[in-house]
């Protein structure tokens, strides 16, 4: 009886073996099969297929399981090959940290980001005047900071809304900045106004809105200088990634990826900070990651909580707006801080910051 037992068991131990040299064998085919519709643009799942592969089981199923049961398994399989060429997919981006382990670093003017030192991104919301920009520029060097935000272009919602200075809006920058030796990170919108933009800017920010602007992604590929690109308002992290994809295709690496909350159901804030994104993106990606504390809650009195949540889970920098008088400004002043605010905010969170000596 025990020697029977035994022949059975190494019977099954070879079928064993044998279905798993199939599955591995079907698995190499499957991946093939994912290569070919990347190239077509085909969505991987086909639920028509699915259903055929499962007719062709029920009747050729002579028992001793039920169809159902072996239905079962068969879409276990499917879901699985779905997941491998989905992750074939994934280690074949260029962004994908399988396809580059280490971390990369982007230069802004001396600033390294990505080195595991913690950075803070501040500025107006929008540009006004000369010596609005001069007076955040002033506290920003009195505070040891050197990477300064401003608004020249602004996409609002209203048309009737402040629309920003455009051009003039970046010389104001760039004449503040070569007075107080900051670098300049500023939104452009329009692909057309990439080339003279580089004159002023140091870094050229995408937008929220304008994350899947698949032409202006492409022309921010082409150019030599980094880039920051915003999570879309409803973007999932795959979009994000994929956006962020468009241009290092084009050739620029040098692109920092910012978590500015998306839009939920929830009122409480102006938007809902997606905390998780930075370590998954971390771990995802390659690139740095930073966090608009800013855009993401709207309010002044969530700023610092929401700023040390993003040092403390792992962001390379905190962006966040400051304005010498924010009741007067032209965009968004319940959520900039004043000069006074502006400091309080440094002292208290800087305490939580990884610097470098």
């Amino acid at each position: 009886m025990a020697k029977e037992l035994e022949t059975l068991r190494s019977e099954i131990e070879v079928i064993d073996h044998e279905i798993l040299e199939l599955l591995n064998k079907r698995a190499t085919v499957v991946q093939e099969i994912g290569k070919l519709k990347e190239m077509q643009g085909v969505k991987r799942f086909d639920p028509v297929r699915e259903r055929k592969l499962l007719n062709i089981i029920a009747e050729h199923n002579k028992g001793p399981f039920e169809t159902s049961t072996l239905q079962y398994i068969f879409k276990q399989i499917f879901k699985a090959s779905l997941e491998l060429q989905e992750d074939d997919n994934r280690k074949a981006l260029l962004v994908s940290r399988k396809k580059k382990p280490e971390n990369t670093i982007v230069d802004v003017k001396g600033v390294a980001i990505g080195t595991g030192e913690q950075h803070f991104v501040m500025g107006p919301c929008a540009v006004e005047s000369y010596d609005q920009v001069k007076q955040v520029a002033q506290a920003m060097k009195a505070q040891g900071l050197k990477l300064m935000r401003g608004g020249a272009f602004k996409p609002r919602t209203s048309p009737y809304d402040f629309q920003g200075l455009g051009m003039e809006g970046l010389r104001i920058l760039r004449q503040v900045a070569d007075e107080e030796n900051l670098a300049i990170i500023s939104e452009i919108l329009n692909p057309n106004d990439l080339e003279e933009a580089l004159n002023y800017v140091d870094v050229v920010q995408i937008g929220a809105r304008n994350m899947q602007n698949f032409e202006l992604l492409k022309e921010a590929g082409k150019i030599n200088k980094p880039i920051l690109l915003k999570r879309g308002l409803a973007a999932t992290i795959e979009e994000f990634m994929y956006a962020a994809e468009y241009i290092l295709a084009q050739g620029n690496d040098q692109i920092i990826l910012c978590e500015r909350g998306i839009r939920t159901y929830e009122r409480a804030t102006r938007n809902t900070l997606d905390i998780s994104a930075v370590p998954i993106l971390k771990k995802e990606t390659h690139l740095p990651v930073m966090v608009d504390v800013t855009h993401s809650t709207g309010r002044r009195d969530l700023l610092i909580p929401a700023a040390k949540a993003a040092l403390a889970i792992g962001a390379d920098g905190v962006m966040a707006e400051v304005h010498p008088d924010p009741a007067v400004a032209l965009s968004d002043s319940a959520q900039q801080m004043n000069i006074p605010q502006f400091n309080e905010f440094l002292e208290e969170v800087r305490k939580h910051a990884v610097v470098h000596a």
